[in-house]
């Protein structure tokens, strides 16, 4: 008899109910062991049909399912090191705490063949009970989300109700709009400030912080009375976690220019955030007055670096967006100040109010679609009783 030929599989027929089996040798486990798939059927034919499809497919290179043993743990541990080098550090970092804290030592000793709807519920209930928020929940549940689908992709086998689990509903976002009112204290404060203009930017434009720190005077175009938004400023975290011989942890394809310390210019997330903004005269003026006064002061041409020409953090730049505030006496409704984000809902806002078409805001602010700009307008008090004013008011009559 002839040796049959590695990979190519066997059939035999079972003793116990005559049914025919089909194996065949895919590799090894996750833990070493070796990978089996096996087919079963009434005859045969059957069996060596359904064998040679298994087989036609790991030559094609599609997915075969793994009879593995892996764990939540342990497949988060291959799917990390990946996830680094796909994702933006940002986002990475926040993939890997919700991995870390949450996902793990809530689910982690729960093989992947085994999970059920009631794991991916048990993450937001973990945070409930630590007190965080349902956005919190809602963001560690899309990670395991993602985590199971690239698990299936690879070949382990997850029940499909499980990726059909509902997230965790989010409460709703308090984050608003600065009133007319509030804007007019606050342009007030800026206009005093040397680096004022930083603010009136940001609430004109709605252009992101990162977008601010990152903005370079090479970036305006004084001619056009334009911004051209294509960096942002963000530290980059270290090979080894403050060990500044260790390198920096870069993803594939990420374009940073690196400044001094963890500080780079990376770019915009998408191609919606290659934007150019529009700048009134008067904005202008201020940019050029600042400019002259300490716009200089850094090698790197920072438009808005720290007082000593470094490149300024984020805490620092929330403290004076504080300061500004309190001095011109403003507040979100319910007491606490604005967030530095919120001057995009601000920007968004307004030019919803003016007019602004809606291809306008999209671009302006930097966003792939209208319906993420609309989760940043904010209707008013006043538009909001004009508008029902005017539809109480009696019709003329009507021929």
């Amino acid at each position: 008899m002839a040796r049959r030929d590695y990979g190519t599989g066997s059939v035999y027929k079972r003793a116990s109910d005559g049914k025919w089996c089909g194996t065949l040798d895919a590799g090894s486990t996750d833990t070493g062991a070796r990978r089996r798939i096996t087919v079963v059927r009434k005859t045969q034919a059957e069996a060596k049909r359904a064998l040679a499809k298994k087989r036609a497919e790991i030559d094609a290179g599609r997915r075969v399912i793994v009879a593995g043993r892996a764990t939540v743990r342990s497949w988060a541990k291959e799917w990390l090191p990946i996830q680094e080098r796909r994702l933006r550090p940002a986002s990475y970092n926040a993939t890997k705490t919700a991995v870390n804290r949450w996902i793990v030592p809530t689910i982690g000793r729960r093989r992947l063949t085994d999970l059920r709807p009631a794991d991916v519920r048990a993450i937001a209930t973990a945070q409930r009970e630590a007190g965080r928020s349902s956005s919190n929940a809602q963001a560690a549940q899309r990670v395991l989300r993602k985590m199971l689908r690239d698990a299936q992709q690879e070949g382990h086998r997850i029940a499909p109700e499980v990726l059909a689990t509902k997230l965790a509903r989010m409460a709703v976002s308090d984050r608003t709009a600065i009133t007319p009112a509030e804007l007019q204290r606050l342009a007030a404060v800026i206009e005093k400030r040397p680096d004022g203009v930083r603010w009136a930017i940001a609430l004109l434009t709605g252009m992101r912080r990162a977008e601010c720190l990152g903005l370079t005077w090479e970036a305006v175009d004084w001619r056009r009375s334009a911004l051209v938004v294509q960096w942002q400023l963000q530290p980059l975290p270290y090979v080894v976690a403050r060990d500044r011989t260790s390198g920096f942890r870069v993803p594939d394809g990420y374009e940073a220019r690196h400044l001094v310390d963890s500080y780079h210019l990376t770019r915009p997330k998408s191609r919606a955030g290659f934007r150019v903004a529009p700048l009134p005269p008067a904005v202008m003026l201020a940019l050029r007055e600042w400019q002259e006064k300490a716009g200089r002061a850094n090698p790197w041409g920072l438009a808005f670096p720290t007082t000593t020409g470094r490149p300024r953090r984020g805490v620092t730049d929330l403290e004076e967006w504080r300061a500004i505030q309190a001095e011109a006496g403003v507040a979100h409704p319910d007491g606490r100040p604005y967030l530095v984000h919120e001057c995009r809902h601000t920007a968004a806002t307004r030019l919803q109010q003016v007019g602004a078409d809606e291809h306008t805001i999209t671009t302006l602010m930097g966003h792939s679609s209208i319906a993420v700009s609309r989760g940043y307008m904010h209707t008013g008090l006043d538009g909001a009783r004009a508008a029902i004013e005017a539809a109480a008011k009696e019709p003329d009559a009507q021929t």
